[in-house]
């Protein structure tokens, strides 16, 4: 197999990469060399060397504890419990949110063979549970149906340590039109109304 096939290979392991696309990939950085392809592998070589995977809540950064966990502008009392890193990136790019987080590593699942020995579920109500002064747990699974079982799950757990346990708001996105949203999506937005201040 030649380096060129290999590359080709590598790039379509990537997620919304088919091998066509990873053809086309391939050839970008190929006619890119020195601008993008050199560069693109030193990137990937000392990013594989410094990347760490936080012991505390699983985020990946190039330090352990991660920037998150040692930021003291953060907020302690609140912990976010997310699925994936790819979930936490995404609550860190609102800004909205000033706590700190919990990475579970995936959801519950029966079908792919996924128990709670699996997940940091244990290292989560640990945390909780140590007297660091988390004062609300924020599950921030997704609104699959493993989502929902992993947060029904640990709520139990969760709850017993003293903290609240809460869970995201769902329903109608903020620019969405009803006609254009799913059963599902309109379900549970009647099911989560609220009532209209004065």
């Amino acid at each position: 197999m030649t380096e060129i096939e290999r590359l080709i290979q590598l790039l379509a392991r990537l997620p919304g990469l088919g091998p066509r696309s990873a053809r086309r990939a391939a050839l970008h950085l190929i006619n890119n060399k020195d601008t993008l392809l050199v560069p693109l592998a030193r990137a990937m070589t000392e990013a594989g060397e410094a990347i760490r995977l936080c012991s505390t809540c699983g985020n990946v950064d190039t330090s352990d504890p991660c920037g998150i966990c040692t930021d003291p502008k953060r907020d302690p009392r609140t912990l976010c419990v997310v699925e994936q890193v790819a979930d936490l990136w995404a609550l860190e790019r609102t800004g909205s949110f000033k706590g700190r987080y919990h990475v579970l590593g995936g959801v519950l699942s029966a079908l792919d063979g996924i128990g709670p020995e699996d997940l940091s579920i244990g290292a989560l109500v640990d945390r909780v549970g140590a007297g660091d002064g988390v004062e609300e747990v924020i599950l921030a699974t997704n609104l699959t149906v493993d989502g929902q079982t992993t947060a029904h799950y640990i709520s139990e757990p969760l709850a017993a340590t003293g903290a609240k346990v809460t869970r995201l708001a769902h329903g109608v996105p903020v620019g969405g039109e009803l006609d254009y949203l799913d059963d599902g999506t309109l379900s549970a937005a009647l099911a989560s109304r609220q009532g209209l201040d004065g």
